[in-house]
C-alpha cells in the first residue's frame, strides 16, 4: 500500500482491488493512489490498465461517489483486456478516512501490521462489514560485514527500495559501527526482518548469529562455502545454541551456487531473502 504516497492536503482517491480470477500481476488489496490532478502511485496491473483506473478516480472524485469497476474476463469494458486472462474487481473510494490512514502508517512504522476494512462506501476500522486488509510491514534487511560484498548488497538492496540497516567496522558513510562484541543495539529485529553477515573472518560471526538466532527475523544467513557453514555451526553448538535455531540458519547462503563475485551473490542472496518472504504470507 503505498501510504507515503498520499497528500498531506488536496483530495484523493485509493483504488483498492477487491476481487482476482484467475491470474493477476498484483494481489488482492493491492492499492493505488491518485490525487485530484491524475497524478499516480502504485499500481493494479503491469500497466495494462492502471490508465484507466487513473481517469475513472478523478470521475470518481468530481462526483464525490465511490465506483465500483471489473476489468477483464467478464467485463464490459471489451477495449481494455488483461492479457493473463483473468478478472479483476476495483473499487475506487474518494476522499477516505484520513485519520484510519494515518493509524495505518503509524502501526507500519512501529513495525507491526496495520488493518483496516475496504467497504462499499470507504474504509473502515476493523470489525465493519467489508473486505478485512492487513497490511504487513515492509521487508528491512539488517547487514553487518565487512569489505566489498557488504557494500554491494546494502546498496542493492537499498536500491530495490528496501531499508536497510548497514553495520561494519568498515570506515562507511553509510554504515553504523560495529561493536567490538556483541549485537548492534540499533538492530533490533522483528518477524519482517532479515539478518545477513558478509565476514572472510568467520571468527567474528558466532555471537552475531546467535544474538540473531535469538530474535524472531525470519531470514539470518552468512556468507560462505559449505565447509565455512559447518564450522559456524559447530561454534554455535559450542555457544549453547540448539539445534533448532542452528537450522534456521540459511544453507546455502543465495540461490545461485557457488557465486564468486560480489554483484552476483549480491543478486543471490536478495533473491534468497524475497523467495522467503513470499513464503511467509503464502
Amino acid at each position: 500500500m503505498p501510504l507515503a504516497a498520499i497528500p498531506a492536503a488536496g483530495r484523493f482517491a485509493l483504488a483498492v482491488i477487491t476481487g482476482v480470477e484467475g491470474a493477476s500481476y498484483r494481489p488482492l488489496g493491492a492499492m493505488m493512489v491518485v490525487d485530484a490532478e491524475g497524478e499516480v502511485s502504485g499500481s493494479l496491473s503491469s500497466g495494462c490498465l492502471d490508465r484507466d483506473v487513473a481517469l475513472r478516480a478523478q470521475q470518481s472524485l468530481a462526483d464525490r461517489r465511490p465506483a465500483a469497476l471489473r476489468y477483464g474476463r467478464g467485463s464490459a469494458m471489451l477495449d481494455i483486456t488483461l492479457p493473463c486472462g483473468g478478472g479483476l474487481d476495483i473499487r475506487i473510494l474518494p476522499d477516505p478516512d484520513r485519520a484510519l490512514l494515518a493509524a495505518c502508517r503509524a502501526e507500519l512504522a512501529a513495525r507491526r501490521p496495520a488493518r483496516l476494512v475496504v467497504g462499499a462506501d470507504g474504509l473502515a476500522a476493523p470489525g465493519a462489514a467489508g473486505m478485512a486488509l492487513t497490511i504487513l510491514p515492509a521487508i528491512r534487511f539488517v547487514v553487518i560485514g565487512k569489505g566489498i560484498e557488504t557494500t554491494v548488497f546494502a546498496a542493492l538492496a537499498r536500491g530495490a527500495g528496501y531499508q536497510v540497516d548497514l553495520f561494519s567496522p568498515d570506515p562507511d558513510p553509510l554504515a553504523q559501527p560495529l561493536p567490538a562484541r556483541g549485537w548492534p543495539q540499533a538492530a533490533a529485529t522483528d518477524d519482517r526482518t532479515a539478518v545477513t553477515l558478509f565476514f572472510h573472518d568467520h571468527d567474528l560471526e558466532p555471537p552475531l548469529l546467535q544474538a540473531a538466532l535469538a530474535g524472531p527475523a525470519f531470514y539470518v544467513g552468512a556468507q560462505g562455502s559449505l565447509r565455512a557453514h559447518q564450522t559456524r555451526c559447530a561454534a554455535l553448538r559450542a555457544r549453547g545454541v540448539d539445534e533448532a535455531a542452528i537450522a534456521r540458519l540459511a544453507s546455502p547462503f543465495g540461490l545461485i551456487p557457488s557465486a564468486r563475485d560480489p554483484r552476483t551473490l549480491a543478486v543471490s542472496v536478495l533473491a534468497d531473502v524475497l523467495a522467503r518472504a513470499q513464503q511467509l504470507v503464502g
